[in-house]
């Protein structure tokens, strides 16, 4: 029994949740899918997949050995891929997961740059601000903001992930602008909602840290519409920096409290990550964008915008 094509086989059919979708997949019969499973339940002595005539699910037994063998299967293809690929030109399907707002508006921009650069690569790019590991996303490169992950993934620091207050000049002028710190608890806040919860608004004074968040007018996990209601003079929004940087530029936002200390965590090391898997580097289109990216979006003083 070829017992590394019969795990790929048993992979795809709990994948797809039929013998027929994994006979596509691979371009054979089904009935040679479930001959080559049923020699692998023979060898292992214990049933894999529950039959039926509308579905096939893996057993519980099952499951854990389908995410076992799914996780040796990956990285048995990324170092054949990185052995392959080795010193050739860069090429083949590149998987880029990143936040949001940061995907529409700092990497989407810079993306016709790499194709032109790199036209053999075919981009797969998912915008998402889930939180999930680079496994479980099925991706090459992600970029995510928050803290540097641990040691089994590389992470490049692009650049700092700072919150300021922001609002319009519109809102300030019929609400009036924040002196204090404290002040904000009293004007209406749009709270962008992590998977913890909406980021509060917090201020250090004499090393002590307060919640002064304002009264929640919209939560959302939607960055984009949050920052189309701060601009209209909705409330007073924590943005990223980076985010709101363009619109600091152009009057349509004003910076608030710039002499206060104010941020939406405790922790000052907030920042934005490139991130991948350490043998992927060695791929040539893996090499290629993170070379890129760091290039075209790394400042000398590490300050980003």
């Amino acid at each position: 029994m070829n017992q590394l094509l019969a795990l790929k086989y048993f992979c795809k059919v709990v994948e797809s949740g039929s013998f027929t979708g994994a006979a596509n997949a691979f371009s054979v019969p089904p009935s040679s899918i479930s001959r080559r499973i049923s020699d692998l339940e023979t060898s292992l002595g214990t049933n894999l997949l529950k039959r039926s005539t509308r579905v096939v699910k893996p057993t519980e037994i099952g499951q854990i050995y389908f995410e076992q063998v799914s996780e040796i299967l990956r990285q048995l293809d990324q170092s054949t891929e990185s052995v392959k690929s080795y010193q050739t030109t860069p090429m083949g399907h590149l998987r880029i997961s990143s936040m949001v707002s940061f995907g529409e508006q700092l990497l989407c921009p810079l993306l016709d740059e790499f194709t032109t650069r790199y036209p053999e690569i075919v981009l797969d790019v998912s915008l998402s601000d889930e939180l999930s590991s680079l496994a479980n996303d099925d991706v090459d490169v992600a970029i995510r903001g928050g803290y540097a992950p641990d040691e089994h993934v590389h992470a490049i620091r692009l650049m700092p992930n700072e919150f300021i207050p922001v609002a319009s000049p519109a809102y300030l002028a019929i609400a009036g602008t924040p002196t204090s710190g404290f002040e904000l608890r009293e004007h209406p806040g749009l709270f962008f909602r992590t998977p913890r919860g909406p980021s509060p608004w917090l201020l250090k004074t004499d090393d002590q840290w307060h919640d002064v968040s304002g009264k929640a007018m919209v939560v959302s996990n939607n960055a984009k519409w949050l920052m189309e209601l701060g601009l209209a003079g909705k409330g007073i929004m924590m943005a990223p920096r980076w985010s709101a940087h363009r619109y600091l530029q152009s009057g349509q936002l004003v910076e608030l409290l710039e002499e206060s200390e104010l941020s939406v965590s405790q922790n000052q090391e907030l920042a934005i990550y490139l991130l991948y898997q350490k043998p992927r580097y060695l791929v040539p289109k893996v090499k290629a964008f993170v070379d890129f990216l760091t290039e075209r979006l790394m400042t000398p003083d590490g300050n980003g915008l």
